[in-house]
């Protein structure tokens, strides 16, 4: 078994560090706070941006030392030691250069745009080959170091809606105390380096630029960016579903089997079944088969 690294050094992040460099005027982001303990970052940041639209604007930032009480898809709890993780939400209100907002059918790809700038930052920084499994996992070596929840904020007013797209990154977590034997962590797969500070400084700067890119172009996926790629580009490359035989398990216990084809246009995954037939999986469970479990 792998040592569980108890003794590993957990420092507090940099908080007039992190705002000096993502915050205006030198960054994108327009609020930055951090708690050392909460239930959720996700639940938090929403109601504030329910009660507050002003204060909390596009590109604010809530992120935590510790959460007690977070959620992962399908409820599923998520907790870690203090200061062993990245646990950061992003509340964004998406609008276009021209300062319209983006169709509501188009929040569907917040939560991969997330999962890509964060694989992205991995291999800046820990130079981890990260990848992505649909819809909102982050992996290393087959195995999961972050998962992604993004949420909707709606309003009875009839504003557009938020979106509160949340992170959860292991960072020092040893063996011992990952959540399934199935996760990792940057220290587990020998990343270049564990300080969250950094870890964290450069997902929010990537993550700032591909929503920017992503909303510039009216949230269409296969839309081409500035710098000749587009989001469904760059997922190409990072998504490890895609190809695979799969097992979609949808919410009311029925299941699909067959080839994630691809996504469409909103970010649901295609998936060819064995018969021929095309199904659009927009929520569930995927789960990648060996070649001998696909029949």
């Amino acid at each position: 078994m792998s040592p569980s690294f108890p003794d590993v050094d957990r420092p507090a992040l940099d908080l007039d560090g992190l705002s000096d460099a993502v915050c205006a005027p030198l960054g994108s982001y327009r609020r930055l706070e951090l708690v050392e303990s909460t239930g959720s970052t996700n639940a938090d940041l929403a109601a504030k941006a329910g009660a507050d639209k002003v204060g909390w604007s596009d590109l604010s930032v809530l992120a935590a030392e510790e959460q007690t009480a977070g959620k992962g898809r399908l409820d599923r709890a998520w907790t870690a030691p203090a200061r062993s993780s990245v646990i950061v939400s992003v509340l964004l209100r998406p609008h276009n250069r021209a300062g319209m907002p983006l169709p509501t059918q188009t929040y569907g790809w917040c939560s991969l745009v997330a999962a890509l700038s964060l694989a992205e930052a991995l291999g800046d920084h820990a130079r981890l080959d990260a990848k992505v499994k649909w819809p909102n996992d982050v992996m290393v070596n087959g195995k999961k170091i972050s998962g992604i929840l993004a949420q909707m904020v709606t309003y009875p007013d009839g504003t557009p809606p938020a979106v509160v797209v949340g992170t959860g990154l292991n960072v020092t977590l040893g063996q011992d105390e990952l959540p399934v034997p199935t996760a990792t962590s940057v220290l587990l797969e020998k990343g270049a380096t564990t300080d969250r500070t950094v870890l964290l400084m450069s997902y929010l700067r990537i993550f700032a630029q591909r929503y920017r890119q992503f909303c510039d172009v009216n949230g269409k996926a296969d839309a081409e960016w500035p710098d000749g790629t587009s989001l469904a580009s760059r997922l190409q490359k990072v998504m490890v579903t895609l190809g695979q035989q799969v097992r979609a398990q949808l919410p009311g216990g029925s299941e699909i089997v067959g080839e994630a084809v691809g996504l469409d246009s909103y970010g649901a995954l295609r998936v060819r079944a064995g018969d021929g037939t095309e199904h659009v999986v927009a929520a569930g469970d995927v789960v990648h088969l060996r070649p001998d479990e696909g029949s």
